[in-house]
């Protein structure tokens, strides 16, 4: 299974979702926000020395990006694309909208930068729900091989006990997928090669 974070890094949330990872011998993929790694840039590089991938998430994180017409669409893509690089030292290969939402548009964008659309077939809806139990409960019900699973380093909603909910529910995640016989893998892992512009979703 491919785990994916959202909306990071995260100066304190992401080094324990690393450590979670590393505990478990577990890899992902970091949806990063382009401002945020050029914010986090030395943080962004640890992501990619601990085996892990960064992927493009928008420069911005605009909440109306799906309402984007084609340049103003292009720049979001395209600055994140370079910020990404230019901190990482690796180009992304593939992009998630955000909310995963999009228009007619974003395909050509994506082809122009050679990067290929990923949604997930699992997500626990960790930015609203304060439950553990009910955000595991979302990620590991009828949990197979080949699930894309969508969490979030940023944004994670707070448990009624403070800590971030996706810090709760990791370890119990990566215990899950153990017992069951699965492992984490990062996205470039996971998925072969394809057109450029493709989309993915299990």
């Amino acid at each position: 299974v491919a785990l994916t974070f959202d909306d990071g890094p995260h100066p304190q949330h992401t080094p324990r979702v690393l450590d979670m990872l590393d505990a478990a011998g577990a890899r992902a993929s970091f949806f990063g926000i382009g401002t945020q790694v050029e914010r986090h840039a030395r943080l962004a590089r640890e992501i990619i020395q601990r085996g892990h991938s960064i992927e493009n998430h928008t420069d911005s994180h605009p909440v109306l990006f799906a309402t984007y017409g084609p340049r103003r669409m292009a720049r979001e893509v395209a600055q994140a694309q370079d910020r990404i690089a230019q901190v990482t030292g690796c180009a992304p290969r593939f992009f998630r909208a955000v909310a995963g939402l999009r228009n007619p548009f974003l395909d050509r964008v994506l082809h122009q930068q050679g990067l290929q659309l990923v949604h997930w077939s699992r997500r626990g809806l960790d930015t609203n729900t304060p439950s553990a139990d009910k955000v595991l409960a979302r990620l590991t019900r009828g949990l197979a091989a080949g699930d894309i699973l969508l969490m979030h380093d940023g944004h994670s909603a707070a448990t009624p006990s403070g800590p971030p909910v996706a810090l709760v529910v990791l370890p119990q995640l990566l215990a899950r997928l153990q017992a069951a016989g699965l492992h984490s893998v990062s996205l470039t892992t996971a998925l072969p090669l394809s057109a450029v512009g493709a989309s993915v979703s299990p």
